[in-house]
């Protein structure tokens, strides 16, 4: 079973933690350079202010309505974050974060465990402990769960378990609503007569791979009560970006976290530049297994992290290093066993949208000439043919993959070649034995 764990309004919700007046009161977050409103208070929601709304457009209405305005405070909600996150790890064996507010729970209940009484102790000990109020949704799929959380969003008790029979609330919810419907697919789900997220669940799998993508007909089966969704399938949403992964094998030492650390913010970076983002800050952290007598070694285990702002929003790698490594050694721990590691980026923005700065500009100029440079050679030759020696040579941390196939398309040294000759036929490229034409 998963469960979906949704941090309500969260900056706001951040702000009003340190701040009581705030509560009950309209307030709005702002984007970077204060431009457009990107968290809203429930009385704020109430006013009719839409997300996004442009920041001028918004102030005729402060003095009149009482709004409440904070800049984003990025430290201040990776760090809520990360305590939110410790308190699920405390409480629950397997954990995913998803977004800097969201993290999906996989539970393996026993019969007779009361799920939604879980649920709501899980939310009263987030509020207690952090002071983030929280929604929470439970299913058989990553897809229901996120559908359950929105209806216990909307109830009193906040928490909501998806039931056995799932027609009758799918039957009810517009195809748009379902997770992973684009606004392009609902317009073409509509076209052929699929209008609720129940008609979607029962259409033909083939048809949907045939007409959309294997994303929108694996959504279909998570309709259905089927997994199918693995985490790197889930669109990620635009306010931050993720890359974490657990390691082949215990990590003891903090060369190798450096070293991981380098290749994911490199993994994470090169994404921001293909979507044509910039960050203005990452939250880095190190997760450990707590070796403590009576613990299960396998699911018990901690985070230790830091927040770290950059001078100024980049998707350069070679920046995005030097801001966050001086901060690793105070985050490390000696004599833990290290079991995964991951870095979210904060504070999004548009390439196209950001401020220019008289002082950096030229620099990035530079970086931005480089970076394309090595995400063309990346892109033809097989990723990582270049890359940061922070990035380490051997990887021996890297996840354990001892089935892996070649890589037939982006590697030179897997591409298969023709071998003529009396023991013809199709090998590795690299495969072949001294002595023998390569084919090529």
């Amino acid at each position: 079973m998963y469960g979906l764990i949704d941090c309500n309004n969260f900056f706001v919700s951040c702000e009003r933690v340190f701040d009581l007046s705030l509560v009950g009161r309209p307030v709005a977050v702002l984007s970077n350079n204060d431009g457009c409103v990107i968290s809203r208070s429930n009385e704020l929601k109430a006013l009719g202010v839409p997300m996004g709304m442009p920041f001028f457009q918004l102030r005729p209405m402060i003095e009149a309505h009482g709004i409440q305005i904070r800049s984003s405070n990025y430290e201040l909600y990776a760090d809520m974050s990360r305590r939110v996150m410790d308190v699920l790890a405390s409480q629950v064996p397997l954990v995913e974060q998803y977004s800097i507010d969201e993290a999906f729970l996989e539970l393996r209940p026993q019969p007779g465990f009361d799920v939604a009484a879980f649920g709501a102790s899980l939310r009263e000990r987030i509020g207690k402990w952090v002071g983030i109020p929280v929604s929470i949704g439970f299913a058989t799929t990553r897809t229901l769960a996120k559908i359950a959380n929105h209806i216990g969003k909307k109830s009193a008790a906040g928490v909501f378990v998806m039931p056995p029979d799932i027609i009758p609330v799918l039957t009810e919810l517009p195809v748009e609503e379902v997770w992973g419907v684009g606004r392009r697919s609902r317009d073409k789900l509509r076209r052929l007569g699929i209008l609720t997220a129940g008609q979607l669940a029962s259409a033909d799998h083939k048809e949907l791979t045939r007409k959309f993508n294997v994303c929108l007909a694996r959504t279909a089966l998570e309709l259905r009560g089927i997994p199918a969704l693995a985490p790197e399938d889930m669109e990620k949403p635009a306010q931050s970006l993720t890359c974490s992964r657990s390691f082949g094998r215990p990590v003891f030492e903090l060369a190798e976290l450096r070293e991981a650390m380098a290749y994911y913010i490199a993994t994470a970076a090169a994404q921001l530049r293909q979507q044509n983002q910039l960050a203005s800050g990452a939250n880095v952290f190190f997760q450990y297994v707590l070796d403590e007598p009576g613990r299960n070694r396998d699911v018990a285990w901690a985070n230790t992290g830091a927040t770290v702002m950059f001078d100024h929003p980049t998707a350069a790698d070679g920046a995005m290093l030097a801001a966050i490594a001086p901060v690793l050694a105070s985050i490390f721990i000696p004599n833990r066993r290290y079991r995964k590691a991951g870095i979210m980026f904060i504070g999004l923005e548009s390439t196209s949208t950001r401020q220019l700065n008289l002082f950096v500009d030229q620099k990035d100029q530079r970086h931005d000439r480089l970076y394309d440079a090595v995400d063309k050679i990346n892109r033809e030759f097989g990723r990582g043919s270049v890359f940061h020696l922070a990035q380490g040579i051997e990887k021996p941390w890297l996840m354990r993959r001892e089935h892996l196939s070649p890589c037939f398309t982006t590697k030179w040294s897997d591409i298969l070649t023709l071998h003529p000759g009396p023991r013809a036929g199709i090998r590795k490229s690299g495969s072949h034995r001294p002595g023998q034409g390569t084919g090529q």
